[in-house]
């Protein structure tokens, strides 16, 4: 079936990633990440483990002694996309370059191992998101003949002790993992397949990493994970096995608005997002210390997938619409001010007119500023592939996924709308791509901006009177630095 999809908003699709090279490294590494923030800051981590191997970045494929990209497995149309590149390195390879060596990371590479190595035999090594220590070992069985591939699964895992290679960084904005893995079984997902169980980082470590960032002049940082809100640091291990710790462990224990307002208590002047968010384990507390704190972001993704409590219970997401929008009514009580965003399927399996009529209901009460929406895509593996019929035919899925697009857009401009005639603080992260005399940034809610550059610079935190919108960016000029600078 053909694969429909739709965004609003901006995400990571095939990226070649370079940073500054060492006059030492001999050998050139090609890599491309697709999919979500987490793949990008893991790309960072391959590229410092192959830094060490001698390896720069290059953004000139023909070039490259190693070609690697990272893989996305949550849609049908990101692994559509990576057999097409798979299919270029290797023209380039057979043509150009026969030495060059083509790997495959991530989610795709768990899922798809044997097809890749042993019949079709496009890839040279195949490594999953737990195992990229042991490149260097499976690098060497490359070039003495023999397959190489890890993608086994780990409980303890969290690449705490590497410091990584900031990859097309803009020198402002930066990514640090903070959990990996889910532990949340929903029906349509591949993710606890490929990426294993919950597990925490020590906090000392995410710290140390957040000080050498704040130390490199960095700005803002994004705490990352599968589910941030899951976050739970006890001395390490799963988080399944939180309540078999010692009376010690669990007394001492670290969450995530803990960690939070650790992050923002010890750094007042760098801002702070996280990604992502599940309703379920979100906590008010959460919310509460976000309040606190002016430099934490006033923004959440808060994926719903559906406003259908039918579909909810289909998919296995532990809550129901009515516990959805009570938690977004007491985070608007909390900060009003506060923007959310979603992730929604449309055309899940047995989806009725009723259940598409109750996702546009929650929609309207909520009035999202940002989404992405999708059709439904059947992923092998998770149980709605191995169980539930595919049985909401394509026209059906384009037509309603239409319609939340279009209630999308609507609440998107209402959104922008709000932000009209105030003034605020933005942190200046590039030119924007419509006009180079012309500064981008987001302000604390996400939404991007752009303004005159004058004499400001990249890395400012500028105070901009919005003075005109479209449905995704805020138009006005600065009128000052703000004090945060």
């Amino acid at each position: 079936m053909e694969h429909v999809e739709k965004t609003i908003n901006e995400k990571i699709q095939g990226k070649a990633l370079v940073t500054e090279h060492k006059k030492e490294n001999t050998k050139k590494l090609f890599i491309e990440s697709y999919g979500c923030q987490m793949n990008m800051n893991d790309s960072e981590i391959v590229a410092a483990i192959l830094d060490k191997e001698g390896y720069n970045t290059t953004q000139i494929l023909e070039e490259a002694d190693l070609v690697l990209v990272n893989t996305c497995s949550i849609r049908e149309k990101a692994e559509t996309s990576v057999r097409k590149r798979l299919q270029k390195y290797n023209r380039v390879k057979q043509e150009s370059n026969k030495k060059m060596k083509v790997g495959v990371l991530g989610c795709m590479a768990e899922r798809l191992k044997e097809k890749f190595l042993e019949e079709e035999k496009i890839v040279d090594l195949v490594v999953g998101p737990d195992a990229y220590k042991d490149l260097p070992n499976l690098l060497a069985d490359v070039y003495e003949g023999r397959d190489a591939v890890n993608v086994i699964l780990s409980k303890e895992e969290t690449y705490g002790d590497i410091a990584p290679v900031r990859l097309n960084s803009n020198g402002v904005s930066a990514f640090v993992s903070i959990t990996r893995g889910c532990d949340n079984m929903c029906t349509f997902c591949v993710v606890p397949f490929t990426r294993g169980r919950e597990r925490s980082r020590d906090p000392k470590s995410i710290l140390e990493e957040i000080q050498s960032m704040v130390d490199k002049n960095f700005k803002e940082i994004t705490l990352l994970g599968q589910n941030v809100d899951s976050f739970l640091w006890y001395g390490g291990g799963l988080k399944k096995d939180f309540k078999k710790a010692s009376e010690i462990a669990q007394a001492t224990a670290v969450d995530f608005a803990q960690l939070l307002d650790m992050c923002a208590t010890r750094f007042p002047k760098t801002r702070f997002r996280f990604s992502t968010s599940n309703p379920q384990d979100m906590s008010l507390d959460v919310i509460h210390t976000m309040a606190k704190h002016k430099n934490i972001c006033k923004y959440i993704h808060l994926p719903v997938q559906s406003g259908s409590n039918a579909m909810l219970k289909a998919m296995n997401r532990q809550h129901t619409r009515e516990e959805y929008m009570e938690l977004v009514d007491n985070i608007f009580k909390i900060i009003p001010e506060m923007s959310l965003s979603q992730d929604m399927i449309v055309g899940f399996c047995g989806e009725t007119e009723q259940d598409h009529k109750d996702t546009l209901d929650l929609m309207e009460h909520v009035k999202y500023d940002f989404g992405f929406m999708f059709a439904y895509s059947e992923r092998p593996g998770t149980l709605a592939g191995k169980k539930m019929e595919d049985d909401v035919p394509f026209a059906t899925k384009k037509r309603r996924l239409q319609e939340v697009i279009d209630l999308q857009q609507k609440h998107a401009l209402y959104r922008t709308q709000q932000h009209l005639h105030k003034v605020e603080e933005v942190l200046i992260e590039g030119t924007s791509k419509k006009n180079p005399n012309e500064w981008k940034g987001r302000n604390t809610q996400n939404t991007v901006i752009v303004f005159p550059k004058e004499h400001y610079k990249l890395g400012d935190f500028v105070n901009v009177r919005v003075e005109d919108c479209t449905s995704a960016t805020l138009k006005g000029t600065a009128v000052g630095y703000s004090d945060n600078n």
